[in-house]
């Protein structure tokens, strides 16, 4: 079973070398009690050692079943003693902090037995020595007898082949020497006990077999293994099979050894409660770290919640907006600068010109392009991740809201406002270009209208905005009144919806600036909720602003009457609820007063596209609708001059002129057969009977004065109100002359305009004269827009993570079309708020750095701690390695004092963090009305004690270390 061959152990110490063991060969047999005795320093305890695996022999072999150990690895001895011997100690080596059932159970552990069945073998090994009812004492609880007993029942609760012990009556008094002496002969009926003593009366009264030492050899073996037996010839071993070795290393994997970390955890853990005020204060020393990083992190969280509102709220007010036509900023600046850079090429003798106004035409033309937003539109519409990355994406179009109220002084153009232009402040090309910069959201300044059409997105709207009075609109015929923090309107907004009477500002400008004495209502009104949602507005589409006269379509807004008419057939408007900011939004993404759906113009679209005027524009796209002249093109573009300049004395320009001459006289004279000029020559087809009969029709009492009449008012007539039957524009005279004409004039009269009008347009559109307008000019004046290709694209991401993923995706748009197709987009606020975040962060991570280093060090001293740990538990050490624990194992143990360490540190700082945060709140709210709220984000929390436990873990390794690479027989003498 048992067999060592010339065992020798040589210590080296200093420059000397000592022999402890000097060729020891020793039989064992299954089953006996055996006594090793001799002096002090004769290699007792060194040859158990040896045995037991604790120590290795210097020259030899050791043989286990008839197996040599020359070739154990460190993992072979720990499975050796863990399953084959088992330890009794003289000082007992119980571990103090756990309790007597863990003591025997610890064995089993490293076994990997599971826990039921641990427990079980525990309570009966305990049992077999007489200690089953001292199952939870600590070992400073019992007696030297019970302890020895509790070290005897771990050493059996494995079921070894091998039991030690190394004086195991050394502590005793003589009544339980005899006691543990008795137990141990009881077990030596079914295992091999080596026990070691310097008592040879023991000996000889309990053991089987006594051994003699002296100077490290054997002197006497009292019943040797072969005393009377001649070992028979052994057959030499065959060579193992591959299928051998396999089975050998399945059966040494399985015999393997290992402590899992939940065990590692436990034996620490009571440790450390056996030192709670010095683990409290290591933990909380490592804690302070922590609480400075959190309290960083806590503020920055809520700084950064703050500028995620702030960028929400900004992004919808300043959206990546692409327009149709655009221009780089930033390019055109870049090469600017390098075209000036690479001018400044010459000679510093005289004064030289700068180029700078060509270079910026010529850069603005270079620079500016179009962009294709039909073909764009379809690409974002495609795109699934845009919805999880933007707020809304708004499609604005060239057609214009008109807008206006109805009292009973007239009616009032309310949207696009005239308000400015109608003070003096400015002409009406600049009202138009404050209205374009007022569509960049403000931008570039304030613009002039107050409707704006309301990003679709409810749950943004809900954030930025209270409800205080109705709800939010539901129907493209219904608005919002937004005023301000304070229940507010601006008296600009009141007087351009017409609540005041912006009558009372005209020409003030333009007077003050005279040096004339002028007064502007300064009184605060007063509105309730009600009369505000009583406000009704009227919608009127462009092409309802024209009506055809002579072939053309004339614009009629300076006509009063016709406009009261347009206006009261227009679409009506209702405010539905007013809207007011959040006190913590810091901006808002409706810019005006009055917010509208999108639908709205959707529907707008809608009533142009069908509009007649829109129609006959695109039905004859090269003839102007409001003059009749041709659009001058490519092809007739070279001709201009000289059909416009040069009068033609050709044959057929003779005939032409004849021929409207002819047309002309006879027009004239219907003309004047109207009028009832007896003048005229009676036309042709008419008997001079006939043409007195009509004349006598007429009621005239005095043809001249007929005449006269007829001429007069049909000199500033309607023509097109006798063609349409709508004689209200007409004046009382004229009136009163059509009411004078009989019906075969009237119908002459009808006939005669017709074919004036005819004549007309035919001579407009082939006078060789052209157009000063074009086709799409033609349609964008009328508002006319395709709902699949609109004017300007805006795009509100949600924040500035997302405008970054926008604009990848804008950038893998122009990767893959062509030149012509690629988008540029204007960014106004990106780089100016994301370097806010920049510089907000960088302050973060310096402040962090700081505290950081503070963190090292707890970690350091945690480190120094864990070690002065490893000295105090060095004799644990030892224990752990006679049961059959490996490096690792130990390694393991102290790992996991430094994780719990670290973790309570973690946990620690974390809670005393959040306490502090209550103060630091107070304070911020008390000195800044910021609403910033400092908080530590869950995550965070997590990540910090995650981070206090790896640090600790790093800190612990060097300790853990030397715990492992600790000598099991020095530690085991280490008191």
């Amino acid at each position: 079973m048992l067999s060592l061959k010339d065992i020798k152990k040589d210590y080296v110490v200093g420059d000397s070398t000592v022999s402890a063991l000097k060729g020891v060969s020793i039989d064992f047999r299954e089953n006996e009690f055996v006594s090793i005795l001799g002096p002090s320093g004769c290699g007792k305890t060194t040859l158990l050692n040896i045995i037991g695996g604790l120590d290795r022999y210097t020259s030899g072999d050791l043989n286990i079943n008839g197996k040599s150990t020359k070739d154990f690895k460190d993992c072979d001895w720990d499975s050796y003693r863990n399953h084959s011997i088992g330890f009794v100690f003289q000082s007992y080596n119980l571990i103090p902090h756990q309790t007597v059932l863990s003591n025997v159970e610890l064995a089993l552990t490293l076994s990997g037995v599971s826990k039921s069945e641990r427990r079980e073998r525990a309570v009966k090994a305990l049992e077999q020595v007489g200690l089953g009812d001292q199952l939870h004492k600590k070992p400073n609880q019992m007696s030297g007898g019970q302890m020895q007993r509790v070290a005897i029942a771990r050493a059996l609760v494995n079921e070894p082949d091998i039991l030690l012990a190394d004086e195991p009556t050394g502590a005793l008094d003589t009544e339980t020497s005899v006691q543990i002496m008795e137990l141990l002969k009881s077990i030596s009926k079914d295992k091999l006990i080596i026990m070691v003593t310097h008592n040879p009366e023991l000996a000889m009264k309990y053991s089987s077999r006594i051994i003699k030492l002296l100077d490290g050899k054997v002197i006497d073996d009292s019943d040797p293994l072969d005393k009377n037996v001649v070992e028979p010839i052994k057959k030499p071993e065959k060579e193992p099979t591959k299928a051998d070795k396999k089975a050998a290393k399945k059966e040494r994997k399985k015999l393997k050894t290992s402590m899992n970390f939940l065990t590692a955890l436990s034996l620490s853990r009571n440790n450390l409660m056996t030192k709670k005020a010095r683990t409290l204060l290591t933990s909380f020393a490592g804690s302070i770290g922590i609480i400075g990083i959190a309290l960083i992190l806590s503020i920055s969280n809520g700084v950064q919640l703050y500028i995620d509102q702030v960028q929400s709220d900004t992004l919808s007010s300043y959206p990546l907006q692409i327009t149709k036509t655009t221009a780089s900023i930033g390019e055109i600046m870049n090469t600017m600068a390098k075209n000036h850079e690479d001018s400044a090429n010459h000679d510093k003798d005289k004064v030289y010109s700068q180029n700078a106004m060509g270079e910026m035409i010529n850069t603005l033309m270079e620079e500016t392009k179009v962009n294709n937003l039909e073909k764009f539109k379809k690409y974002l519409d495609d795109n699934s991740d845009l919805k999880d990355l933007t707020s809304d994406v708004q499609y604005t179009y060239a057609t214009t809201l008109n807008v206006f109220t109805e009292s009973d002084s007239g009616v009032m153009q309310v949207n696009p406002s005239t308000l400015l232009e109608d003070m003096g402040y400015m002409s009406s090309t600049q009202m138009e270009a404050m209205s374009m910069s007022g569509s960049m959201g403000g931008m570039m300044g304030m613009g002039t209208d107050v409707w704006s059409e309301m990003i679709d997105n409810e749950e943004l709207i809900d954030k930025q905005y209270d409800v205080i009075a109705g709800r939010l609109p539901e129907k493209y015929n219904e608005v919002v009144l937004v005023v301000d923090k304070n229940n507010e309107i601006n008296d600009y907004v009141l007087y351009s919806l017409g609540l005041l009477d912006p009558s009372s500002l005209n020409g003030i400008v333009r007077r003050a600036m005279a040096g004339e004495d002028i007064s502007v209502d300064s009184e605060q009104h007063v509105y309730t909720y009600d009369e505000l949602l009583d406000l009704k507005f009227k919608v009127v589409p462009t092409p309802d602003f024209y009506k055809k006269k002579d072939g053309v379509w004339e614009d009629m807004t300076g006509d009063e009457s016709y406009m009261k008419k347009a206006v009261a057939n227009g679409t009506e408007i209702s405010v539905v609820g007013i809207l007011r900011p959040d006190e913590d939004a810091s901006s808002a993404s409706i810019s005006g007063a009055i917010g509208y759906r999108h639908d709205l113009m959707t529907y707008l679209i809608d009533e142009v596209d069908n509009s007649e005027i829109v129609k006959e524009q695109i039905a004859n796209p090269d003839i102007d609708v409001f003059t009749g002249l041709k659009f001058k093109t490519d092809e007739n573009a070279a001709d201009t001059d000289s059909s416009s300049e040069t009068v033609s004395d050709s044959t057929a320009d003779t005939e032409s002129k004849a021929d409207k001459t002819a047309d002309s006289s006879d027009t004239d004279k219907k003309a004047g057969l109207v009028a009832g000029d007896s003048s005229m020559e009676i036309p042709e087809g008419m008997t001079e009977e006939q043409y007195k009969a009509l004349m006598e029709q007429s009621g005239a009492s005095d043809t001249g004065e007929l005449a006269d009449m007829g001429m007069n008012a049909m000199g500033s007539m309607d023509m097109s109100a006798i063609q349409g039957g709508d004689m209200s524009s007409l004046t009382e005279t004229q009136k009163k002359y059509i009411a004078s004409l009989s019906d075969e004039q009237l119908e002459l009269m009808k006939q005669m305009l017709k074919e004036q009008s005819d004549t007309n347009a035919d001579q407009l559109a082939n006078s060789g004269k052209y157009s000063t307008s074009n086709y799409d000019n033609n349609m964008k004046t009328l508002g006319y827009s395709v709902v699949e290709d609109p004017d300007s694209i805006n795009i509100y991401p949600v924040d500035f993570a997302s405008k970054e993923k926008i604009i990848d995706i804008i950038d893998d748009y122009n990767d893959s079309v062509g030149e012509e197709d690629k988008i540029e987009y204007t960014d106004y606020v990106g780089l100016m708020m994301s370097s806010i975040t920049s510089i907000i962060n960088a302050i973060g991570y310096v402040l962090i750095a700081f505290v950081a280093i503070s963190l090292v060090v707890s970690s350091i001293m945690i480190g120094i701690i864990t070690y002065i740990s490893v000295l105090e538990r060095t004799k644990e050490i030892g224990i752990l390695r006679s049961i059959g624990a490996s490096k690792r194992d130990i390694s393991r143990v102290f790992n996991a004092e430094t994780v719990i360490v670290g973790f309570v540190a973690g946990a620690l700082g974390i809670i005393i963090s959040y306490l502090l945060t209550i103060p630091i709140n107070m304070i911020i709210a008390h000195l800044t009305d910021v609403p910033i709220r400092a908080s530590i984000p869950v995550s965070a929390a997590v990540i910090l004690i995650a981070i206090s436990v790896c640090l600790t873990l790093i800190a612990g390794l060097f300790p853990s270390r030397v715990a492992a690479k600790k000598d099991p027989v020095i530690a085991l003498r280490t008191e």
